[in-house]
């Protein structure tokens, strides 16, 4: 009887942890995975805490192209999501300094909590933390999303002219869908 036990013990244990493992990724190894559309173009990441760089390419109409950045700052780290929506707002300015309308958005996708804003207006981010000088783009669209992980929050933004924004529209919308956590 003992050594039926043990056994009945054992094979608890193997199909705990093997369901553990199943049901939570390995917190050391998991990053935030993605699937890149066809047609934009993959950039060197300009700082270790971009984990995706992307330039998407301008309408035929627009003088510049767009950029999309995926962020990870590490866990705890980059904020909480109301206040980088609220920045993110405040970097759009709205003519006659009407009030910005911006459109927010909360899914799940893959499991993941994405939490999103689309803004339009005039684009008046720093051009670099700190430098002191501004954008100063009319016309501008920025979208952008805290994805909530098992290792902290990524962050997504993609900002440029509106024209060509849209022209990539489906497929930003691919992008935030193929997110996964793995």
């Amino acid at each position: 009887m003992a050594s039926m036990l043990k056994q009945f013990t054992l094979l608890v244990a193997i199909f705990l942890t093997a369901l553990t493992s199943v049901a939570s990724p390995n917190q050391s190894t998991a990053t935030l995975k993605f699937k890149t559309p066809a047609g934009w173009v993959e950039e060197k990441p300009s700082s270790n805490m971009r984990v995706g760089q992307f330039k998407l390419p301008k309408s035929t109409d627009d003088t510049e192209d767009a950029s999309l950045v995926v962020y990870y700052f590490g866990q705890g780290q980059g904020g909480g999501t109301a206040a980088n929506i609220e920045r993110w707002v405040g970097q759009m300015k709205q003519p006659e300094g009407s009030a910005t309308k911006p459109s927010e958005e909360t899914l799940t996708v893959n499991g993941l909590k994405v939490t999103s804003v689309d803004v339009r207006g005039t684009y008046t981010a720093e051009t670099a933390p700190g430098s002191g000088t501004f954008h100063n783009s009319p016309n501008f669209r920025l979208k952008a999303a805290v994805i909530e992980t098992l290792k902290g929050s990524y962050y997504l933004k993609v900002v440029g002219p509106e024209k060509t924004i849209s022209k990539w529209e489906t497929s930003i919308t691919e992008f935030v869908k193929s997110f996964e956590f793995k």
